[in-house]
């Protein structure tokens, strides 16, 4: 591959937000046919480029090309006229809708005013066979494997001619034997002359898929390297700027009394469908129990109902020797349970509230952050300059609202407040979403410490290989029932992706 090959560049392009660079003189280009991995820390600068690529944002100073020419994105639009399409790490499709609908969806083709599906299904049918897609026109999107659901997206980039794809952390919802199949749809597509740009923070994968990887720091990129020079640990040192254990470290686990007992758990979605159907486990203090599955097998509603966030059907919670069916957060936190949420805006966070504030939504009312029901605001922002220090809170200070943070930073703002209290049980359900190696690496410090000190931890997570290296047991959730539970010692990834998926034999 030679430089002509080139079909994408960024020269010096600069990005400023309100107290942020966040992208310094980046240069970045993409050839015809690779594969270009993007790698970095959060508030690294790489979501603001792809931004600016996608037409998101527009840079302060530099410039975009496609294939040689210098060109203005002002709108996602400008993108996808020219040739530039993007696969997000949350699909963008109407579950009701047929693949060929959600397809054409705001590219409709009409004949005689009305919508000419037949024309689409076979576009569709043809676009997906001939790049190795195979995804069924005619088929409900709500109805398809998350693996198929991500193939569509796919098929709507290329329906629209795109010939550079960015997949955005496109390995997050799948199973291990899904992953595989990507990877092999990639390098299909690039053979075909695709170019794509992939972003992730799976050093395996990019190590495995990569033809070029470029490492950006703070904003400015710090390298672009071949798979072939580099190993996981060379690539997580040029991210975040210091050596990285990857490997969890942990000894023999050493289980004592149940802390948490749950039996026949029944729990209901918001539209009244059962998606937790049957469920009893326990978790022991001094021990890890992972739960896998892909995300959408009733690991939410699951996590939910144990942190009183979700009203169960039927079944029974007892935690640290209380029955705590039906209670709401305050008691089963009084109770001992500190909670990280899968949705951190949503359940872990008050945006509109300073981080100082955040990091006592526990125990603001308790001393020493209340005297009767006055707060001590010198207890709450010394408490806030310690956490922020010990947990690598990346903030001008503690009175910055935790809604200006990176998704990053306000998940480290909820694992600092939670790991920070005394407790008996965690429930951490996708502790590390978001998070670069150096976060994650701390992260996975903490919880094993947090077991070794006899405190119960519950993990839900859709990282197969967090799950594997964290728990002592693990449990498999399959449409919404635990259907294997095995020592972490003996399960493979292979055997644990097969019950993910649903082959039980």
């Amino acid at each position: 591959m030679t430089d002509n090959n080139i079909i994408l560049q960024a020269r010096g392009v600069t990005k400023r937000f309100p107290g942020v660079l966040a992208n310094d003189k980046v240069d970045f280009d993409l050839k015809k046919g690779e594969i270009h991995v993007l790698l970095g820390e959060n508030g690294a600068g790489k979501t603001t480029l792809m931004n600016i690529l996608y037409g998101l944002y527009h840079q302060d100073e530099g410039e975009m090309l496609v294939n040689g020419v210098a060109v203005k994105v002002d709108s996602p639009n400008d993108s996808i006229a020219l040739g530039i399409g993007m696969v997000h790490q949350h699909f963008m499709l109407v579950p009701v809708f047929t693949v060929a609908e959600n397809v054409m969806l705001g590219d409709e083709t009409t004949r005689r005013g009305i919508l000419d599906r037949k024309t689409v299904s076979a576009k569709v049918k043809e676009l997906s066979h001939q790049h190795g897609l195979d995804v069924d026109p005619e088929a409900l999107v709500g109805q398809l494997p998350v693996g198929i659901q991500q193939r569509v997206e796919i098929v709507k980039t290329l329906y629209r001619n795109a010939q550079i794809l960015i997949l955005d952390e496109p390995t997050a919802v799948l199973t291990p034997q899904e992953a595989d199949e990507l990877f092999v749809i990639m390098r299909g597509l690039t053979a075909r002359g695709v170019s794509i740009i992939f972003i992730t923070h799976k050093l395996k994968e990019v190590l495995a898929v990569a033809d070029r990887i470029t490492v950006m720091r703070s904003g400015r990129v710090v390298g672009t390297v071949t798979p072939e020079e580099m190993n996981e640990a060379k690539l997580a040192s040029m991210m975040v700027g210091r050596e990285v254990i990857l490997k969890v470290k942990k000894g023999e686990a050493e289980p004592k009394e149940k802390i948490l007992i749950v039996e026949n758990l029944e729990v209901q979605d918001d539209r009244g469908v059962e998606v937790v159907r049957g469920v009893s486990f326990e978790v022991r203090e001094g021990e890890i129990l992972g739960i896998a599955g892909v995300q959408g097998n009733g690991q939410t509603q699951l996590a939910e109902v144990l942190t009183g966030l979700r009203l169960a059907k039927k079944g029974s919670i007892f935690m640290n020797g209380k029955d705590v069916t039906g209670k709401t957060p305050r008691p089963i936190i009084e109770a001992g349970l500190a909670h990280i949420p899968e949705d951190r805006q949503r359940h872990g966070l008050v945006l509109g509230d300073t981080v100082a504030d955040n990091l006592v939504l526990c125990t603001y009312y308790q001393p020493p952050f209340a005297k009767w029901i006055v707060i001590q605001q010198e207890a709450v922002d010394a408490n806030a300059r310690k956490l922020i220090e010990e947990y690598d809170v990346r903030t001008p200070s503690p009175f910055v609202l935790t809604s200006k943070l990176s998704g990053g930073n306000q998940q480290k703002v909820i694992v600092a407040r939670e790991l920070s209290r005394d407790v008996k049980l965690l429930i951490a359900s996708q502790p590390t979403r978001g998070l670069d190696v150096g976060s994650i690496e701390y992260i996975h410090k903490e919880i094993i410490a947090m077991r070794d000190r006899g405190i119960g931890v519950l993990l839900i997570s859709a990282e197969l290989d967090e799950i594997m290296a964290l728990s002592d047991r693990i449990a498999v959730m399959y449409r919404g029932q635990i259907v294997t539970t095995v020592d972490a010692k003996k399960a493979t990834r292979e055997e644990l992706g097969l019950w993910m998926a649903g082959s039980h034999a």
